[in-house]
């Protein structure tokens, strides 16, 4: 199977190793000294199982690479409207694309029963660009659980003891498409799961980023440190709540055992990849992980005081950075 991953930063570079090594053909598109290295020395992965390497093709145009059978998209939220314009040489009249990427996704309405169903994101795909680009029936959902940095170029350190990637469609079905894809990621030595509820996935991870991203951005610190203060604990479990409460609204049916979370998130020793981006001077995941939850909340009629509070106060701190706009 000939597979694309868009985007070959820490989670797409750790994705295509997996792929090859699960039997796949696989293309990166990549930029800059990470597209020079990969293409002078392949992929490594640095992970609890081993170290891994792959040479794969690596390119930053997407037409020279021809129609795929399969597209993951795994770049940053800011980046999406570059994937818009340059995704359409990847397709072939059935090629599905995997979003595998944090926060609310593009195409979040899509299927989703009910008086939101069709609606845009117009922060997350200005113009309906994406949309418009793959039309209805490509799109496939994707949460990652795999904490991870590129230390050098076409080089990946993976902290997670246990890497996760899970697939879904949309309208959930449990596809064979999802259930291939999810079981070349296996073959590939991590967990690739497909699952019915992509939605409810989604918000799992989501209100954890929502409490422990907005509080490290805040704190300049990875959440084990900044919640060794218990008013930054309530704070957190506050917006656990406010964002359980939007899911719910919405449809979703995510975990609300958030003494859980909060356990996990006192233990986490890994920077989010926001504030990571923050202390690189790097586009913010602003819109897709913190703004498009409040944006629901609002479709919603859900109150979500502490949340939108924390929001505001990253967002600030991003601009101050010059990070967002």
């Amino acid at each position: 199977m000939k597979i694309c991953v868009y985007g070959a930063g820490a989670i797409g570079g750790h994705l295509a190793v997996r792929l090859h090594r699960g039997g796949a053909r696989v293309s990166v598109i990549a930029r800059g000294p990470h597209l020079a290295a990969i293409q002078a020395e392949g992929l490594t992965v640095h992970a609890v199982d081993g170290t891994h390497r792959a040479r794969v093709q690596a390119t930053d145009d997407p037409a020279s690479l021809g129609p795929q059978d399969a597209v993951f998209v795994t770049v940053k939220a800011p980046a999406l409207p570059a994937v818009a314009a340059g995704i359409g040489r990847l397709l072939g009249p059935d090629t599905p694309v995997a979003f595998v990427m944090n926060g609310i996704p593009w195409w979040y309405f899509h299927h989703l029963a009910g008086p939101l169903e069709g609606r845009s994101l117009p922060r997350i795909d200005p113009d309906d660009a994406l949309k418009r680009a793959l039309g209805p029936g490509r799109a496939i959902g994707g949460v990652v659980y795999s904490a991870s940095a590129v230390t050098a170029p076409a080089i990946v350190e993976v902290e997670q003891p246990k890497s996760r990637f899970i697939l879904g469609e949309p309208d959930g079905t449990l596809s064979e498409r999802v259930k291939a894809l999810a079981g070349l990621i296996t073959a590939g030595g991590v967990s690739g799961e497909a699952t019915p509820a992509i939605r409810t996935e989604i918000w799992n991870k989501l209100i954890s980023n929502l409490a422990g991203g907005t509080l490290a951005v805040l704190t300049g610190s990875a959440p084990k440190h900044a919640y060794q203060e218990p008013a930054v604990q309530a704070a957190a479990l506050r917006v656990m709540q406010e964002a359980t409460a939007i899911a719910q609204a919405l449809g979703a049916d995510p975990s609300t055992d958030h003494e859980v979370r909060l356990g996990n998130q006192r233990r986490m020793d890994h920077k989010p990849s926001i504030l990571q981006d923050l202390e690189l001077g790097r586009p913010m995941e602003i819109d897709g992980m913190f703004d498009a939850p409040l944006a629901l909340a609002r479709m919603a009629g859900v109150a979500v005081p502490t949340l939108e509070l924390l929001v505001a106060l990253c967002k600030g701190r991003a601009r101050s950075a010059e990070l967002y706009r």
